[in-house]
């Protein structure tokens, strides 16, 4: 009986820690709910969207940008034919996300205010609620990457099982066929493994689980494109990031790479240089992804001839991720802190978006707001330091905190944020959706480094 009574009062106790962390999920829901019915439609990107939603239904991997893990998913979801439903499945993977950070953080002793604040962002900041409700990958990536971790994280001063191994090897090869950013982070997750002196047999799976799908999914895309690699579009990102600074005349670039020097066309922001039909690369006969081999080597050359410039662009737009006030980045983007009213009407004119309406679901249309929802939404208040200022602060605490003894721990996820953050940036341009994958992370290392011990190693 009196061990009965001490189960019972310690359930009970167990069940109050997380009585605060339930009435935030509960709030977070309810703020979800109220987008599902103050926009009438998930909101659809050209060209984006209609890419990732054909490739979902013909199952051909994409020659330019995006490769197919979003549209596997995409796919999984196409006996519902509604793109309103799939922003649904995935506002229940955002609180999916968060339920993972907070068992995580508990795991690992976290008090319950503590494990509940470093969720606020993931549920909160309309910025991820967006990219919910957005037909694009970024939700997945986040969902993927934090997954791994709770299976790698799982067993505090433990190492991981066989099964966690092969399960998180499989998530981040996922994640990198879903954003090729998330290819690096096999690496981090592959040393944490050797530092906690993983059994040999755990870690050669784990890099069979993550390596070999990589490659089944490159050799697909080979008998497709006539070329081993995971998109057609690396060369062509990397190069359009060498226009910010590249000089040929330091470069000396053989006669071959010459026609993709700078000609004189000067855009705000890498990335332009892809689509602006001004640039060196768009004047070449063909369609800019054919040249994608020779931007690579040009790209390559202008950062071997310039690491420091290279390293200073790469620099410069990463720190648009902290500023106290959003930076439209390019120009012509509107940084939205809040959400918005309006409509925005598709762009018919492209046959691909009536193809998409024909073949995944003939409802696809412009999103617009719908009242009076739409008006309590745009009164919705979350400041953008919360945003923007307080992830360099969570950067900070997690990589400083990590760095003491009983904390290094925090050292995976914190490296996963910096990887998730700066790989976009180095590969192609800043964009503030990209920066979005790394903040829940770079909380999950925050709270990790600076919590109290509690009989758990390292």
């Amino acid at each position: 009986m009196a061990r009965a009574r001490v189960r019972g009062a310690a359930s009970g106790r167990g069940l109050s820690g997380h009585r605060v962390f339930g009435c935030v999920l509960v709030l977070a829901a309810a703020l979800r709910v109220l987008v599902m019915l103050g926009y009438d439609t998930a909101q659809l990107y050209w060209y984006d969207s209609f890419t990732y939603l054909d490739t979902a239904v013909h199952m051909r991997p994409p020659g330019a940008f995006h490769p197919a893990g979003y549209s596997w998913f995409l796919w999984a979801l196409r006996p519902l034919g509604s793109v309103e439903l799939v922003a649904g499945v995935q506002h229940a993977m955002g609180l999916g996300v968060a339920v993972m950070l907070y068992a995580l953080l508990r795991r690992w002793s976290s008090p319950g205010w503590a494990a509940t604040a470093a969720t606020v962002p993931v549920l909160f900041d309309p910025s991820f609620v967006r990219l919910e409700h957005a037909v694009l990958s970024d939700l997945q990536v986040i969902f993927l990457v934090t997954a791994a971790l709770l299976a790698l994280l799982w067993r505090p001063g433990a190492r991981p099982s066989a099964r966690a191994v092969v399960a998180a090897g499989l998530l981040l090869a996922l994640a990198g066929l879903t954003r090729t950013a998330a290819v690096p982070l096999l690496g981090p997750a592959a040393i944490f493994l050797l530092a906690r002196r993983t059994p040999w047999r755990r870690v050669v799976a784990f890099a069979l689980a993550g390596g070999l799908p990589l490659l089944a999914y490159a050799g697909w895309y080979a008998q497709h494109h006539g070329r081993f690699a995971l998109s057609g579009s690396d060369g062509v990102a990397l190069w359009a990031r060498t226009m910010t600074f590249a000089d040929c005349s330091r470069i000396q670039p053989p006669p071959g790479l010459a026609p993709l020097c700078p000609n004189g066309t000067v855009l705000d922001a890498a990335s332009e240089y892809v689509w602006d039909p001004g640039s060196s690369l768009n004047r070449l006969p063909g369609d800019r992804f054919t040249h994608n081999d020779l931007a690579r080597s040009f790209a390559i050359a202008a950062i071997t001839a310039q690491p420091l410039d290279y390293l200073r662009e790469v620099a410069r737009d990463t720190s648009l991720a902290f500023t106290w006030q959003p930076v439209a980045h390019p120009r012509r983007v509107s940084a939205h802190t809040t959400f918005p009213r309006g409509s925005w009407p598709l762009p018919e004119q492209h046959a691909l978006i009536g193809k998409v309406r024909r073949e995944y679901d003939q409802d696809i249309r412009g999103m617009r707001s719908v009242e009076p929802f739409a008006s309590v939404l745009a009164a919705y208040p979350y400041p953008w330091p919360l945003h923007g200022p307080a992830f360099g602060v969570l950067l900070v605490a997690g990589g400083v905190g990590a760095l003491r003894r009983g904390r290094r721990v925090a050292l995976l996820p914190w490296s996963f944020a910096m990887f998730l953050l700066v790989a976009p940036v180095a590969a192609l341009d800043f964009d503030h959706r990209y920066v979005l994958p790394a903040i829940p992370v770079a909380c999950l290392a925050a709270a990790l480094a600076l919590r109290r011990e509690r009989g758990h190693g390292s």
